[in-house]
């Protein structure tokens, strides 16, 4: 069923030389990208911006997944 499996990921793309962070969070189920933001910086209130978006306009899923283990341990 759609919304109810979702998964977030966090990359970074050179733009004009530069690197910038690419946030956003998919529904497994359709593939479709729910919500996206890219910022020049990795901080919480980018990350979480992403997340309130989607939880808004599409509710809560009952799983919510990340891709994320390589960058919390590096912060950890």
């Amino acid at each position: 069923m759609q919304h109810q499996v979702w998964a977030t990921d966090i990359t970074y793309i050179t733009v004009n030389g530069s690197q910038v962070y690419l946030a956003c969070i998919l529904d497994w189920y359709s593939r479709k990208v729910l919500t996206w933001r890219v910022s020049n910086t990795l901080d919480a209130a980018f990350c979480v911006s992403v997340l309130e978006e989607a939880l808004s306009v599409w509710g809560v899923p009952a799983i919510f997944n990340n891709f994320l283990s390589n960058i919390l341990t590096i912060f950890i």
